[in-house]
């Protein structure tokens, strides 16, 4: 079974997850306190078809850096934890993805080296009172973490269109890359380890 449980528990955040990697994204709760945030993250459950039980309580009061920052970790550490020793995934994952009048391109890789490429140009600082640094922020933070190379990019248009085809995108992406292949123990890696 892929599944991970992670507590993280700081001055600023206490995030607690139950992740399974091979559910059917219907057994899931997500709580953070900031509600563009959850349904954004419901979007990754949905379509990884991850199950998932997420509750974060964090310094809101201050702003939601913290929160956000913590739940990528958080979620980044449960993948990589989950996935083991990788043997039979898929590895690398793709995805464009059209949303309305924007289009994203999403590229993953669980290579066990973390970069992140981000060419995202929101127009506007917030989607409600949610600041859109922020996204770019929670997949930096999630990259480093899950020790992948996650290449992002998303076109011109509407702020709230760019965020969910990018969350979206990288759901997708990433259900790829996971992809466990039953009739191979293979590590997809020449060089032996990942």
């Amino acid at each position: 079974m892929r599944v991970a449980e992670i507590n993280r528990v700081t001055n600023e955040t206490d995030v607690q997850l139950w992740l399974d990697l091979d559910g059917d994204g219907k057994e899931s709760e997500i709580k953070t306190g900031i509600g563009f945030f959850d349904h954004m993250l419901d979007q990754i459950v949905r379509h990884t078809n991850f199950d998932v039980d997420l509750h974060a309580h964090g310094d809101l009061e201050v702003d939601e850096h913290h929160t956000v920052e913590d739940v990528a970790i958080v979620l980044g550490t449960a993948v990589l934890k989950a996935l083991g020793d990788k043997r039979g995934i898929s590895r690398y994952g793709c995805e464009l993805l059209p949303m309305d009048d924007v289009q994203a391109k999403v590229a993953i890789d669980f290579s066990g080296r973390p970069d992140f490429i981000w060419q995202c140009p929101f127009s506007r600082q917030y989607i409600g009172t949610f600041p859109t640094e922020m996204v770019e922020h929670f997949f930096k933070s999630f990259s480093d973490a899950a020790q992948c190379n996650l290449h992002m990019q998303v076109s011109e248009g509407n702020t709230h269109h760019q965020a969910e085809a990018l969350f979206k995108g990288f759901a997708h992406a990433v259900r790829q890359a996971v992809r466990r292949y039953y009739w191979s123990d293979e590590l997809p890696s020449t060089k032996g380890s990942l």
